[in-house]
């Protein structure tokens, strides 16, 4: 079992930026994935950037060139910066973790974080 917490979001004006962090309860070179994801009311959660154990990060279109994935193994963290926002990255962040254990997956989400991009 994996625990996840995020933290770092908050109302920031456009063009602002921001760095959410997700701590982990276990040791993150173990994950297979640690990823950032985000919803709206109404629609499905989407990925936002990714970043496998071993591979290239991936991002979505939409944040390529403004959002960052980064680990911290030190500190079993993982972080989103995010800069020269807008207000339609106004969403829930939620943190993922993708662990692999033999041949069975396990996926452990975080509670969220508010991120709201206003004027």
């Amino acid at each position: 079992q994996v625990q996840l917490v995020e933290s770092g979001g908050g109302l920031v004006q456009p063009g602002g930026s921001l760095r959410l962090s997700c701590a982990a309860s276990i040791n993150i070179f173990r994950i297979n994935v640690m990823a950032w994801y985000r919803q709206t009311p109404g629609k499905q959660r989407e990925l936002v950037a990714a970043s496998p154990r071993w591979g290239s990060r991936n991002y979505a279109d939409s944040v390529t060139g403004r959002f960052t994935i980064s680990r911290d193994t030190a500190k079993n963290t993982v972080y989103l910066q995010m800069n020269s926002l807008k207000p339609e990255d106004t969403a829930v962040y939620y943190c993922k973790a993708e662990e692999v254990v033999g041949a069975t997956t396990y996926d452990y989400w975080g509670q969220g974080t508010q991120v709201t991009v206003s004027s």
